[in-house]
């Protein structure tokens, strides 16, 4: 499976409410918390960010709070995939099963920058900078992992796997 999308860029320890911030929680419609999502980190990101688009940051992303809005906001602002140098261990459960694809790597979390255009590649886990001509190595999403985010998370992947069952 891959991604080409534009960058945006954060840094480290960017946190759960800064990604959709805890004002925002009264509501789990996806189009409502998109429409707040990086808000607090980045005030112009949910008008300006396009379908297929990627975040690349730093160390720690989605520390903080367990909630599922965060990557549900991501994903709904239609971020196709986060690189980060790494995630909070909570955040990067969440996010595969909410079916957003994120990858850790340290060296693409460094070199990227706002505005690059990125390739991702989820089945090897390689990384082209389309725009600085560099390739990154992050470690593939697993298969399975795999499975849940083209159902579109676990939820979808389970209604799949019981078919008509439910």
């Amino acid at each position: 499976m891959k991604i080409t999308g534009k960058t945006w860029k954060f840094g480290n320890d960017i946190d759960t409410d800064a990604i959709i911030p805890a004002r925002y929680l009264n509501t789990i419609d996806p189009a409502a918390l998109a429409s707040h999502c990086m808000e607090d980190a980045d005030a112009q990101f949910a008008s300006r960010v396009k379908a297929g688009d990627i975040i690349a940051a730093g160390k720690n992303f989605g520390c903080g709070s367990s909630r599922e809005h965060a990557p549900i906001s991501i994903k709904a602002a239609g971020v196709a995939c986060v690189v980060a140098h790494s995630f909070a261990r909570i955040f990067y459960r969440n996010a595969l099963n909410m079916g957003l694809p994120i990858l850790e790597c340290p060296e693409g979390a460094e070199r990227i920058e706002s505005g690059d255009e990125l390739e991702i590649d989820l089945d090897s886990g390689l990384i082209r900078n389309l725009t600085k001509k560099e390739e990154y190595a992050a470690q593939p999403i697993p298969p399975f992992m795999q499975k849940l985010i083209k159902a579109g998370g676990l939820m979808e992947y389970v209604k799949e796997q019981l078919g008509s069952n439910i």
